[in-house]
């Protein structure tokens, strides 16, 4: 793999110079505002967009509220996974970053010295991108987007070759969709279990109450002297 970069006609590296060219010609706010967001920022952002969804998800409930919170652990643990499976990856093509090959780029971020095949920054965001789509279409949508600016954003920084990206996206999305029906048969039930609970089932639908709260929510007691006496005027009522 390190030999695609040594050529300067290769389309690897051509391609590599034309977007990270778009460095040099910005105005030097507009670097450090990119370096901020390709190095945090769209990480902070997928991870507000996967709390988003959560909130949506635990406010309307309904009956496939626990399996939507068990495909939003499955984002974050995707992500985790992939960046794991990159480890042995980097390690076996041992690709340098591109600034050590090649003269002339515009690097916006330091300390990048570890090997450049696959990168981690497109592993991580793609898998988070693609997990959430699973769990919820219209959130997914926009972690996609969030994780293909996040992979631009690294060649921008000269610190990855586009198909350092490319590789990034598919390792993510196959961590993210092969291994998602196990994650769902190993969390739906953990969380259809905190969803029963009614100190923890707040945290997968908003309408279970916790002990002693009086928030107007749904209740699953049936069996105190109020819920009995209300069934048996009941009838009487509908009478």
């Amino acid at each position: 793999m390190a030999g695609l970069a040594d050529s300067g006609s290769n389309p690897d590296v051509e391609l590599l110079y034309d977007i990270n060219g778009l460095a040099r010609a910005a105005p030097d706010w507009f670097d450090r505002v990119m370096e901020f967001v390709g190095e945090y920022g769209l990480l902070l952002a997928m991870v507000v967009l996967v709390l988003w969804c959560w909130a949506s998800t635990r406010r309307r409930g309904g009956e496939d509220a626990a399996v939507t919170v068990a495909a939003l652990i499955w984002v974050p643990l995707s992500a985790a996974i992939a960046v794991l499976v990159n480890v042995p990856i980097r390690a076996l093509v041992e690709r340098p970053r591109p600034f050590y090959d090649h003269d002339g780029l515009e690097v916006l971020i330091s300390g990048k010295e570890d090997y450049s095949f696959v990168s981690d920054h497109a592993t991580l965001t793609m898998a988070m991108g693609v997990a959430l789509f699973v769990a919820n279409r219209r959130f997914g949508i926009f972690g996609i987007v969030l994780g293909l600016l996040g992979g631009f954003s690294r060649v921008y920084m000269g610190v990855h070759y586009p198909t350092d990206v490319l590789g990034g996206f598919a390792l993510g999305t196959a961590v993210a969709l092969l291994l998602a029906p196990v994650a769902a048969a190993l969390l739906t039930p953990l969380t259809r279990t905190i969803e029963r609970s009614p100190r923890a089932g707040w945290l997968v639908r908003a309408d279970v109450r916790g002990p002693g709260g009086d928030d107007g929510a749904a209740t699953f007691d049936t069996g105190s002297p109020r819920a009995v006496e209300d069934r048996d005027r009941a009838p009487d009522r509908a009478a």
